[in-house]
C-alpha cells in the first residue's frame, strides 16, 4: 500500500519543500552562485536541501570526525562542518584543487576553514593512510561513480559502531533502477546491490535530489 503515498515532485512542490528548509547563509548563497558560474559542472554541487540534511546528521550524532569522498566547490564540506561538535573536524579528499579557491573562501566566510582539512589525492591513497581504527563518526561519498564501492570498503571499518555513512547520486537520473544501466549508472546499481547485501550495516536509500544511501553502523 505505501506506493499511493508516493508523489511526483513537479516544479511547484519542489520550490515549496525548498522554502520549508532554513535559508543560506550568505557564504553559501554565494558559494552557488560562483559555481553556477562554471556551467554544466555545476551539477556536482549539492541542493540546499540536502546540505540542511548533512548540517542535522552531523548534529545529531555529535559528530566529531567527518570524512568526505569528493570536495569540489565546497558546499557539503561547509554544510557538514556546520553541524560539528566542539574541537570537530572535516576531512574532504579530492584529486583535483581546481576549485578549492572556491571552496577555501566559502568557508572562511562561513567561519568554518579552520575546522576543515583538504587532502589533495586520489581518494583511495587518502583513505588508505587514515587510522585503520574506527573513529569516523559520519562519511559522505560524493565522487567517482566506479569508485564508491572502494571508498565504501576502506570507510565501513574505520566508522564507529552506530556511525553514519551517506552516499550521493545513488539513483543516478533514475538510471540505475534500469536492469540495462550502463556505464556510471551500472557502478552506481552495482554498490546499492553491494550496500544492501552488507551485514555490517543497516541502510535506506532515499528519493533526496538525485538519491541519498544513509546507511548506520551495526552497533552489533
Amino acid at each position: 500500500m505505501g506506493e499511493f503515498k508516493n508523489i511526483v515532485v513537479n516544479g511547484k512542490i519542489d520550490a515549496y519543500i525548498r522554502g520549508q528548509t532554513a535559508p543560506q547563509l550568505p557564504a553559501q548563497r554565494k558559494l552557488v552562485e560562483r559555481t553556477h558560474a562554471l556551467g554544466d559542472l555545476a551539477e556536482m554541487q549539492i541542493p540546499h536541501e540536502q546540505g540542511m540534511l548533512l548540517t542535522l546528521l552531523v548534529k545529531i550524532l555529535a559528530a566529531e570526525l567527518v570524512v568526505e569522498v569528493g570536495t569540489f566547490t565546497g558546499y557539503s564540506a561547509l554544510s557538514l562542518a556546520l553541524g560539528l561538535a566542539a574541537g570537530g573536524k572535516v576531512i574532504t579528499l579530492d584529486r583535483s584543487e581546481e576549485w578549492l579557491d572556491l571552496a577555501s573562501e566559502a568557508w572562511q566566510e562561513a567561519g568554518v576553514a579552520e575546522l576543515i582539512e583538504f587532502r589533495l589525492g586520489p581518494a583511495r591513497e587518502s583513505l588508505f593512510a587514515l587510522p585503520d581504527s574506527p573513529e569516523i563518526d559520519l562519511a559522505f561519498i560524493d565522487a567517482d561513480k566506479v569508485g564508491y564501492i572502494d571508498y565504501w570498503e576502506q570507510l565501513v571499518p574505520r566508522l564507529r559502531a552506530g556511525g553514519l555513512i551517506l552516499a550521493d547520486n545513488v539513483l543516478y537520473r533514475g538510471e540505475a533502477a534500469d536492469d540495462s544501466a550502463t556505464g556510471n549508472a551500472r557502478a552506481i546499481r552495482e554498490f546499492n546491490d553491494h550496500v544492501l547485501a552488507d551485514r555490517r550495516v543497516e541502510s535506506v536509500l532515499l528519493p533526496v535530489a538525485d538519491g541519498l544511501t544513509i546507511a548506520r553502523k551495526r552497533t552489533r
